[in-house]
């Protein structure tokens, strides 16, 4: 049997199908051998490579407001975000516990955006909470992070939103890339307003960096992207929807993934 490597991409509250694919696998008795993530998706994988179960996961995000996962910033202009993840943190230290890398069950790296030297990096040491919510700071909305030596991480989905090339060097001989965005562009009309048109501009950036590096991955066995509709990633609602989608992809790939672990 080869060891497969999943890469979850990045998404906001369309990330959380990421749980319900990983609970279609677990039903078939498919477990990863490693994992990869960005953003949202390093939150899933990190929670999952620490031995959480995806229904755990689902229990604990299903019902979530923004108001649960977001502080305001008192001096947002100062503090250079709109929000801290304090709330959020706690509650991923509530599920998972503190965890460094070197104590998950499996092994896991997740990416960041570095605003100072304007490049990807690979965050694969130390407190994993905090790689993966360095991994998820949206820049504007949510105050860039300190990890690992860095300054000032953002959201890695700026650069690699569905980050497969560390998979190789965790193992892995068969990827599968879980892209929950897909064509961001062609999916949500922009509204009129500031914040709508910063995070069309991140879309519009991150979609059509993906579609490139999508053309050049020939390492990628499996590009896989669950039916979200127009489901709005920034907009904390219809959760249960995005794991019962997530779900139905696993359910629907899950023989062909396991084909492809033996080699058929």
């Amino acid at each position: 049997m080869k060891k497969l490597g999943l890469s979850l991409g990045s998404g906001g509250s369309r990330g959380v199908a990421h749980i319900g694919f990983l609970q279609a696998l677990e039903e078939a008795g498919i477990r990863p051998s490693c994992v990869t993530g960005c953003s949202m998706g390093a939150i899933v994988g990190a929670c999952y490579c620490a031995g959480i179960s995806p229904e755990a996961m689902r229990q604990a995000v299903v019902d979530l407001k923004l108001i649960d996962l977001a502080a305001v910033n008192v001096a947002p202009f100062r503090k250079n975000g709109l929000m801290k993840m304090t709330k959020a943190r706690k509650l991923i230290v509530e599920l998972m516990g503190e965890r460094t890398f070197d104590e998950l069950e499996i092994p896991f790296a997740c990416v960041a955006t570095d605003l100072v030297k304007g490049r990807v990096v690979v965050l694969k040491e130390g407190n994993v909470i905090d790689a993966a919510l360095a991994s998820a700071s949206i820049p504007g909305a949510f105050t860039p992070s300190k990890f690992g030596g860095y300054e000032m991480l953002v959201d890695g989905g700026l650069l690699e939103r569905v980050p497969t090339a560390e998979l190789p060097e965790l193992g892995a001989e068969v990827i599968v890339a879980v892209d929950v965005l897909g064509d961001l562009i062609a999916l949500k009309e922009p509204k009129h307003n500031l914040v709508d048109t910063l995070l069309r501009c991140i879309d519009v950036m991150d979609t059509r960096n993906t579609q490139r590096k999508r053309i050049r991955r020939k390492n990628v066995s499996l590009w896989l992207e669950p039916d979200l509709g127009g489901m709005d990633q920034y907009a904390v609602k219809d959760l249960d929807f995005a794991y019962g989608k997530g779900y139905e992809l696993g359910l629907e790939k899950r023989d062909l993934i396991r084909s492809l672990l033996v080699g058929e």
